[in-house]
């Protein structure tokens, strides 16, 4: 099936026993044993089932199945949040004393998490000094055991080369690691281009209503474990939690998911709740369609703020003489994300009065809605940030990130341009 029908009948067939179209809510904590030896098995991971909801739930699993598909991945573990995403799929490869190397543009919360929250635990994260293939590898060392980017930053709307990063990782036999968050699998699948691994926050585009928050870890299935027993010991030596299980050789292909699942999800228990996955999952029916109106309606503001005197730069990866447009066209087709960024006159006092003005437009840190949304990242997402920091995930401080919503176009234009009025008092007129 291709993209846009995956999305609405991925991992879901009419129930065989009610025959309802719609997934069932499986609002349930725990589920029934045949026997002690049924329980038995299902807890020794020796038999396929549900046993608590904490490790898995019926609702979830088609939600799994379906992003698995869209992502042309062969699993996927969905969890509370996508920073829960992030945090559990780096823990599933790494142990004190080892380190991943990132590109520097990211979410400021992901920024935390490496920057602060690994190295307390002993895991190192080094930051390149831009997103190029050359910068990265120079920072790769015999302890490294992971690669990790977004594929289009946020806020920065750099694009990475994850064929080359992904060539890059493989070289040293290291897995890439991709936020997909931005590009969603509607315009890109990184598993196509080489990577291993790819998260989302379902919170944004793949929910698209700003009501849920949730996360996922798609796994390619192509990452070769078992013959990296020295570097990736956790799915090659024996599992004392599970009697001696060896997740390489029990589960094969799988055995990413399945520590993940087995290990950190049960463990740990940053949960999707099922209603939760309910909503995910019509967000998810549509949206093929929204990114299509999303993609449509930023181009036209682009053009829009980048004729205007009022403005000072447009930072939209469909603009030719933008540095990531030749891998715009590579990995997008063409299209740019519906996430730009641009900066007003009057510098940070200028934004802020920009800011303060919208009324169409929401003011908040989400992205990815059906509804336009702008942030203000050096007074929020990116605040806890150095200034040097700051710049090098593309935030400066007049920096507006613009989260392109589907309403009519010209609706948006117009509250745009009623708020950049509001920079005059700053600046005066242009």
């Amino acid at each position: 099936m291709r993209k846009e029908t995956i999305a609405v009948h991925g991992g879901y067939k009419p129930d065989p026993h009610t025959h309802a179209v719609a997934v069932p809510i499986y609002q349930t904590v725990a589920y029934a044993f045949d026997s002690a030896e049924h329980g038995a098995a299902l807890f020794n991971l020796e038999a396929e089932g549900y046993r608590y909801s904490r490790i898995s739930n019926p609702t979830n699993a088609v939600l799994e199945e379906r992003l698995a598909e869209l992502e042309g991945g062969l699993q996927a573990l969905c969890v509370a949040s996508g920073q829960a995403a992030i945090h559990y799929a780096l823990l599933n490869l790494t142990q004190p004393g080892r380190n991943i190397v990132s590109v520097p543009q990211l979410y400021g919360t992901t920024h935390t998490l490496f920057a602060h929250l690994f190295p307390a635990m002993g895991i190192g994260v080094h930051f390149a000094a831009n997103d190029s293939p050359d910068a990265v590898e120079r920072l790769i060392d015999e302890n490294t055991r992971a690669v990790y980017c977004e594929s289009v930053g946020n806020p920065a709307g750099n694009v990475c080369d994850i064929e080359r990063l992904a060539h890059l990782a493989h070289k040293y036999d290291l897995p890439l690691v991709v936020d997909n968050t931005v590009a969603t699998p509607i315009l890109l699948r990184p598993i196509d281009y080489g990577a291993d691994i790819v998260v989302h926050s379902l919170t944004k585009f793949l929910g698209g209503h700003g009501t849920t928050l949730g996360g996922s870890i798609v796994d390619s299935g192509n990452f070769p474990w078992a013959k990296r027993a020295e570097l990736f010991p956790m799915f090659n030596e024996p599992d004392a939690s599970y009697h001696g299980l060896i997740y390489s050789a029990h589960f094969g292909r799988a055995a990413y998911i399945a520590r993940c699942r087995s290990v950190f999800l049960r463990a740990t228990g940053a949960v999707l709740a099922p209603l939760s996955t309910f909503l995910l999952l019509l967000g998810v029916e549509t949206v093929a369609l929204r990114v299509e109106r999303h993609v449509e309606n930023a181009k036209r503001i682009a053009e829009f703020l980048r004729d205007d005197p009022r403005v000072e730069w447009v930072n939209y990866a469909g603009f030719t003489d933008h540095p990531s447009h030749s891998l715009a066209l590579k990995y997008l087709g063409g299209r740019a994300c519906s996430l730009l960024t641009f900066g007003v006159r009057g510098g940070f006092s200028g934004a802020c009065a920009f800011y303060n003005a919208l009324g169409l437009v929401q003011r908040l840190v989400n992205m990815g809605d059906a509804k336009s949304l702008a942030c203000h990242p050096a007074s929020t997402t990116h605040r806890q940030m150095s200034a040097d920091e700051q710049r090098t995930a593309g935030v400066t401080p007049e920096t507006i990130r613009l989260s392109v919503g589907i309403e009519h176009v010209d609706d948006i234009i117009d509250d745009l341009d009623r708020a950049l009025n509001a920079t005059y008092s700053i600046v005066g007129s242009p």
